[in-house]
């Protein structure tokens, strides 16, 4: 697959490129690539075809709007900006405009916006969106206001029913799923296991000295993740020094509770029958599969390790392992 481009400025756009032969555009903060994210873009690869056009190009902002407008309400991200990059060419957008979000584009109407960026800057021939797209100064601007402007500045617009089910898929429900410890919840909704991604740092070190040495991953502040507890999943390297082995790993999430002096939440992975892994440094992906558990607070190491060792039985039933 060819690496999607990415223009990160509206001046990066190739304007002359993209006015002889037009665009068909899709815009969303499109954090996660969930389900629903990903049907608007086949979509919008369809019309594309439809209307004979050979680019699709995504309009992503960043930061998130919200994180601009009103920080202290800032969602936690489901994907940094890079892997939303990466999930949209996999999904089939040709190009991404990533806007550099500011209250100053906040400010603009939504003729602005479409005048500046699906007009001038992307020569759009057809827009696809959610049913629920909003956009513009106090997000006036929906799908009928695109549908009206695209009348008389020659561009169609298709509207994408939100899916889903009972409960529809979106951003908010992944997060709220991961929130409630979830992780196959989570998954159902954005279409793959949830993962997080870091580089292993030195931790206590209280797991090697019980016999189950764990990678240690920071939770970056303001990313999402799993409701603290204990999870079955995999973890691989991605530096490819193993040829990138999905090894199995029973995780834990959160602050280890029955040792005092650990503040930082992390995602600590066992895996299973290895203590001969120096990770130190590598940057990892850890891949969740199922809760097992809440975190608990034992009152000693036997009664925790007794629990340690249920948790890699059951993370070898659930794998498979």
């Amino acid at each position: 697959m060819t690496a999607v481009q990415v223009w990160r400025e509206l001046s990066e756009v190739p304007d002359d490129a993209l006015a002889a032969s037009r665009s068909v555009v899709t815009i969303g903060n499109f954090d996660g690539m969930h389900l629903g994210h990903q049907h608007v873009v086949q979509r919008a690869r369809e019309v594309a075809g439809e209307v004979d056009v050979a680019t699709v190009v995504a309009v992503t902002f960043d930061p998130h709007p919200i994180a601009v407008l009103r920080p202290e309400h800032a969602p936690p991200t489901l994907t940094t900006i890079d892997e939303r990059l990466r999930l949209l060419g996999e999904a089939g957008v040709d190009a991404v405009l990533v806007v550099p979000f500011s209250r100053e584009i906040a400010a603009w109407t939504p003729q602005e916006f479409i005048d500046r960026i699906l007009v001038a800057s992307l020569h759009a021939k057809a827009v696809v969106v959610g049913a629920n797209f909003r956009f513009g100064n106090r997000a006036a601007g929906d799908v009928h206001t695109l549908g009206d402007a695209g009348r008389t500045q020659d561009f169609s617009v298709e509207a994408v029913e939100l899916d889903g089910g009972p409960q529809v898929w979106s951003s908010t429900y992944v997060r709220t799923c991961l929130a409630a410890g979830d992780v196959a919840g989570a998954a159902e909704a954005l279409g793959r296991p949830f993962v997080t991604r870091g580089a292993v740092i030195k931790g206590d070190q209280r797991g090697r000295e019980l016999g189950f040495p764990t990678a240690n991953v920071p939770v970056v502040a303001g990313a999402a993740a799993p409701a603290d507890g204990v999870y079955a999943g995999w973890m691989r390297r991605l530096d490819g020094a193993d040829g990138g082995t999905m090894h199995p790993v029973a995780i834990s999430v959160g602050t280890n509770p029955t040792f005092d002096g650990q503040r930082d939440r992390r995602v600590e992975a066992y895996v299973l029958d290895r203590t001969d892994l120096d990770l130190y440094g590598v940057e990892v992906e850890v891949v969740f599969v199922d809760r097992i558990r809440g975190m608990v607070r034992f009152d000693g190491i036997d009664a925790l390790l007794v629990a340690i060792a249920d948790d890699v039985e059951r993370t070898r039933e659930i794998l498979g392992a």
